[in-house]
């Protein structure tokens, strides 16, 4: 029979889908000892309610199809962080703030990037709801990269932006400059910032390893305006400063568009593109927006690259074996195969180890 997938989708196989478990587990772990309690939306909701709560980006990445239960519209998820926002804001509006939630789940993407041609993807995250202070987004860090550690994800890179920077610079520029000042920056077009003002080309030079660029945004600030700003950067930067390469791109905007003061993006060597994002934002509610920080890790760019792997240890109990034995070896953490019939191997159950003498033996 044919097994062509559609475009942008993909079996997970042995033992790559057993690595993707693991590296949710291990993630959601961590953060379960920060207090981060999971929930699990579901796949799809209405659209009109999904997509008011989602980025403008992503609510055109949402494959839309009519539901035959109800005759409305529904849209399946392409970003998990709106729902936990909606559970936040009404299921839980009662419970005191802040909320930790996490998450673990699958999404689906109406197209493709070039950078990422997977349409379905895994997304794990956490959501710190009710504040967005520097302590807040100090611990959203630093579980972050506390959780990529314990999955195993070497090399760690951090990149800050400051995604309301023009705005707080620049508060009576008109709309229209204002945009284009925004898009010409994150271009990193020296050539058409100086056309708009030449007063915030400092900025583009003050992007690169963190203590240069803060450096030179300090410099740049001469009447202060950012300084409490940038102290709050610094104190989060300290919280993760030795464990990760840290950078600063202070005008970085791209993906960013609705972040609020912070925003971050995580990268690992050997990784193209980025494996993480978070930074504060607003969540809808009944009474007005509400303060958040969270972050989303992206599994399958550190699953391809094979920077999470599933450790393959499998015990081959012979044909006969009794059964208590095996019983035995798996409370000890063993995953032990029994052999259906005599002809059965440890060769064919893909075995590191075999059962002789009632003990393991490595192969």
């Amino acid at each position: 029979m044919n097994g062509l997938l559609p475009e942008g989708f993909h079996d997970r196989l042995p033992p790559h889908a057993d690595a993707a478990a693991a590296l949710a587990r291990r993630v959601l772990d961590v953060a379960r000892l920060y207090g981060y309690e999971q929930v699990d939306p579901p796949l799809a909701e209405f659209e009109e309610s999904l997509g008011a709560r989602l980025k403008a980006g992503s609510a055109k990445d949402a494959v839309r199809f009519t539901d035959p239960v109800s005759r409305r519209t529904l849209a399946i998820r392409p970003d998990i962080t709106a729902q936990v926002g909606r559970i936040a804001a009404t299921r839980m509006a009662h419970h005191p703030r802040p909320v930790r939630l996490s998450y673990a789940g699958q999404v689906l993407k109406l197209r493709a990037s070039q950078l990422r041609p997977e349409r379905a993807m895994q997304q794990v995250g956490c959501e710190l709801i009710g504040r967005d202070s520097v302590a807040a987004v100090r611990e959203i860090v630093t579980v972050a990269v506390e959780a990529l550690e314990a999955a195993g994800v070497p090399s760690l890179a951090l990149d800050f932006t400051l995604p309301d920077l023009v705005e707080q610079l620049a508060p009576d520029m008109a709309a229209t400059q204002l945009a284009a000042l925004r898009e010409r920056l994150d271009a990193k077009d020296a050539a058409g910032v100086a056309a708009i003002d030449p007063a915030f080309l400092p900025l583009i030079e003050a992007a690169g390893p963190f203590e240069a660029a803060i450096a030179r945004l300090r410099a740049h600030d001469s009447a202060g305006v950012l300084a409490s700003r940038l102290d709050g950067l610094e104190e989060v930067a300290q919280a993760v400063a030795g464990r990760v390469s840290l950078t600063l791109d202070p005008t970085e905007r791209h993906g960013f568009e609705y972040q609020s003061w912070i925003g971050f993006s995580l990268f690992a060597r050997g990784v193209r593109g980025e494996i993480g994002r978070g930074g504060s934002y607003s969540v809808i509610g009944a009474a007005g927006d509400e303060p958040a920080v969270g972050f989303s890790l992206f599994a399958d760019p550190i699953l391809d690259a094979q920077l999470a792997p599933a450790e393959r240890r499998r015990l081959f109990v012979p044909y006969g074996t009794d059964a208590d034995a095996a019983a035995l070896l798996r409370a000890a953490g063993w995953v032990a195969v029994a052999a259906l019939d005599p002809e059965d191997s440890a060769a064919a159950q893909l075995c590191t180890h075999e059962l002789r003498d009632g003990m393991p033996v490595e192969l």
